[in-house]
Parts: C-alpha cells; structure tokens; sequence
C-alpha cells in the first residue's frame, strides 16, 4: 500500500502548503500532478501489489485530507496575489477531481454506511453531490448504452459531452432516486431525498466560503469546484468514449463486460488514482476493492495514461483522431 498510499495523498499535501504559504508551493504542486506523474509513468516501471490491507484507513486518509484542502485553500488563497493564487486553485482543483473523486468512488461502492455517506459528503463538496447517486443507480447499470450519459458515443467532443452530462446525470439521478423511494413500503419524507442533501450541502459550502473568506474566496473555491467537476467528467468521457454494448432480440443491451470500459497499464497514475484506471475489472465487479482490481489483455487499453488522455481530449480533434485509430483496431480484431 506504500505507493498507493504516497501517490494519492503527496498531491493533496502539496495542495495545502501551495494554499498556506504561496510563492513557490503553488507551481510546485502544479507541477507535481503533472509533470511529476508524467514523469513517474513514463520513465519509471513498478507492480502495484495486490494487497488490500490498509485500503479502507487509505480512503479515510485521502477523504480527510480533502477536506483540509478545501478548509486550506478557504483560507489561504485570498491572502495571495493572483500569480500566486491561480496555480493554487489549478492545483487543488486537479487534486480534488484526479484523487478526491478516485477515493469518492471507491467509497460510495462500500458496504459500510460511513464510508458510503463520507463517499456522498466528498461529491457535495465540489458541489456534485448529485454524481454519486447517478453513477450507483444510471452509470452501473446504464453504462455503454444511449441510456447512460456518462457514456460519450463515437464523435462527440468533451466540452459538449460535459454539459450533457452533467445535466443528464443530474436528471437521470433525480428520476432514478425518486424511482427508488416511490418503491419504499414505509413513507419517507421529502426531506430525507437524497437530491435534497445534496443541494443543503452544496448551499452549505458555498455560504460558508462566503462567510470565512467573503465573495473572494467564494468564487475561487466555485472555480476549484466547477474544475475539479471538470477532472470527473473528464474521467468518464475518456473511460467509455466510444464503447457500446449490442442490444439483443429482447431490446436489451448485453451484460457488462471488460470490453466496454477503456484501461490505462500505467503505474504511478494508477497509484494517485487508487487504480480507477483499471476501469473494466470495477464494471464487471463493483464491490472488488481498488487494490485487487486487475488488467486482462481482453481489456481495451489506452495509448497513454488516463491523465495524458484527460489532456488530449481537451483537443477534440486530436482526440477524434487518436481514439478512432483504437476504436477501429478493435472492431477489427
């Protein structure tokens, strides 16, 4: 667990003494989440050990340091120039959506209720909380189909895909969740909906960054939020683009299988990313905890990291042209 444990937290720890003390800490944390991990990946090979001891203190650990992250930045950045404040907020915002979300994930899919809630807690900070109830009851079950739109189809662009998706999972969650509570046999409250605890808790946060650090720190910690949203989106778009389940005689789609998540072999982001970069193995098998998920050579692989791929898709068009090299190299296999 040493380099999950060094990969995930390091960029978070970074973030903070960017937040406290300015001046150089800001680009070096910037450049830690990216360059460094390039780096890391590129020159550098390691096996991650399966080992699952540690894993759940792990996700507390990173949940945690989230949200000194957050308390940091609130308090620091509006005491800095804005040479120096931009590379904070860039810096955090990537942490928030690279590792935050990464360990977010892993607990929303846990068997403990804390862990799920703390999962819950950590999506509404970024004022997403509305993703953790879209990808349990829309992606997982909607994934690689027209009916998930956290799964971009052939041809569609990121920056289009994020506003569908951001509103599309926010109405899909919404029918979904209320879906679920109108099957309930004993009567529940409206306050207990799941979308009305995200929008308090997202109201919570953005009134308290008013109160701490007035409307300054309210927009920079908005910024952070609707970047580190961006990172999450970015993550989905990269891991489905393209891949489509057939649907059968029935009007059904096929079962979920390792070929319609993308991969990524790449150690040292998979470290940062409590491993989301072996994405098929976490379809076909949700409660498998994130260090024992594995690659298969049946899995389709990315050309680069996750993050670099993130970056590419920045670029639509040179997106469209690497992936439809891998997309045509699969339907030809």
């Amino acid at each position: 667990m040493f380099w999950f444990t060094f990969a995930s937290l390091s960029p978070l720890g970074l973030v903070i003494l960017a937040a406290l003390f300015g001046g150089p800490w800001g680009w070096a944390a910037l450049a830690g989440i990216t360059l460094g991990v390039f780096c890391l990946d590129h020159f550098s090979r390691r096996h991650l050990a399966p080992s699952e001891r540690g894993a759940d203190a792990l996700l507390v650990a990173v949940g945690c340091a989230h949200f000194a992250v957050l308390i940091a930045t609130l308090l620091g950045i509006t005491h800095h120039t804005l040479a120096e404040a931009l590379p904070v907020a860039l810096s955090a915002g990537l942490a928030l959506g690279q590792v935050s979300h990464p360990a977010a994930h892993e607990m929303i899919h846990h068997k403990s209720r804390f862990m799920r809630r703390f999962g819950r807690a950590i999506y509404g900070s970024i004022l997403l909380g509305h993703h953790a109830s879209a990808h349990m009851r829309v992606h997982h079950i909607h994934v690689a189909t027209d009916h998930d739109p956290n799964s971009a189809p052939r041809g569609m662009g990121f920056y289009r895909f994020y506003i569908s998706a951001w509103i599309g999972s926010f109405r899909a969650g919404l029918r979904a969740e209320s879906a679920a509570r109108a099957r309930q046999t004993a009567p529940t409250s409206w306050i207990s909906h799941p979308y009305v605890g995200h929008t308090l808790w997202a109201a919570a946060i953005l009134v308290s960054a008013a109160l701490f650090a007035q409307l300054q720190g309210m927009l920079w910690v908005l910024f952070i939020c609707l970047y580190a949203q961006a990172q999450v989106f970015l993550a989905d778009y990269v891991q489905h683009y393209g891949l489509r389940r057939q649907i059968r005689d029935t009007g059904k789609p096929e079962p979920v299988g390792p070929e319609h998540s993308w991969n990524a072999p790449h150690w040292y982001s998979s470290a940062m990313m409590l491993n989301a970069p072996r994405h098929s193995h976490h379809h076909t098998a949700p409660t498998t905890s994130y260090p024992a998920l594995e690659l298969t050579p049946q899995m389709p692989t990315l050309p680069y990291a996750l993050p670099v791929m993130a970056v590419i898709a920045l670029h639509p068009p040179l997106w469209r042209r690497i992936m439809a090299r891998q997309l045509n190299a699969l339907t030809s296999q």
